[in-house]
């Protein structure tokens, strides 16, 4: 704008001028006159062109720059809409970012209680250590559970049951540490409800299978008052004195004396 006010005061002069030459023509002759008219017109003319052109740039540039400028519009207006596109798709994935921490999170939780129920489970059925009659061994839950389950049978009266429960034990567990122990409980049931046969059976069971066991100074004496019960009392007497001595400092000799200072 600064140039076309320049072009456009130089322009004002040589009108001026041009007034000026005219004004004075009469002071040159005719030929000289025109000359310079002449001449003066040739460069307004030039400063119209001059102008006229500096205004065509000038209009040009403008427009260039209102056509760049709606051009630098429509670009920002893309890029902000770009930018909240962007926005909107972070706020989704930051969402399902968050969604699949918490199912991680819950997933991992599932897991380790899946994985602590089956430790349970496991344990359940790892064997353990116990100690019966001053004798320690492995024996499985199940195992201890189910002997422990007879023992409290027999302890309450119900022979008949407790019997029912060491012969079940038997069938369960054939090997079991158990063993000697359960045929003392299981002859003693069988002495309560007088079944004195088998009672003897399963004492003597227990005397063949480990006569250093606790119970069987205990199982020896059971089998002597069993044969007296049969009336078997020879039988007894005999019974009797191997228990003295076999096992002379166990409190089962001790009872086994009186029982045949009785028999004699």
């Amino acid at each position: 704008m600064g140039a076309i006010n320049m072009f456009r005061s130089i322009a004002a002069l040589l009108l001026l001028c041009l007034v000026a030459a005219s004004a004075s023509a009469g002071l040159f002759d005719d030929e000289e006159a025109r000359k310079a008219i002449l001449d003066l017109r040739q460069r307004v003319d030039a400063v119209r062109q001059s102008v006229d052109a500096v205004r065509s740039e000038s209009e040009q540039g403008l427009s260039r720059i209102t056509e760049d400028g709606v051009v630098l519009r429509r670009s920002l207006l893309d890029l902000q809409n770009q930018i909240e596109t962007l926005r909107s798709e972070l706020a989704k994935l930051r969402g399902m970012n968050e969604q699949l921490s918490r199912d991680l999170a819950e997933t991992q939780r599932r897991q380790k209680d899946i994985v602590q129920g089956v430790d349970d489970r496991l344990r359940q059925f790892e064997p353990v250590k116990v100690a019966v009659d001053g004798r320690e061994f492995a024996a499985d839950p199940a195992e201890k559970r189910d002997f422990e389950a007879a023992l409290a049978t027999f302890r309450t009266g119900d022979f008949s049951a407790a019997q029912t429960s060491f012969l079940d034990f038997f069938k369960r567990f054939p090997q079991s540490g158990y063993g000697s122990s359960a045929l003392f409980w299981l002859g003693n049931a069988q002495y309560a409800t007088r079944d004195y046969k088998e009672a003897m059976i399963n004492f003597r069971a227990l005397v063949a299978k480990e006569p250093e066991h606790l119970r069987s100074p205990e199982a020896v004496l059971s089998i002597a008052n069993c044969q007296i019960e049969l009336k078997d009392s020879r039988g007894a007497k005999k019974t009797l004195e191997d228990l003295i001595k076999a096992y002379p400092q166990s409190e089962a000799a001790v009872a086994a004396k009186d029982r045949l200072s009785r028999l004699k």
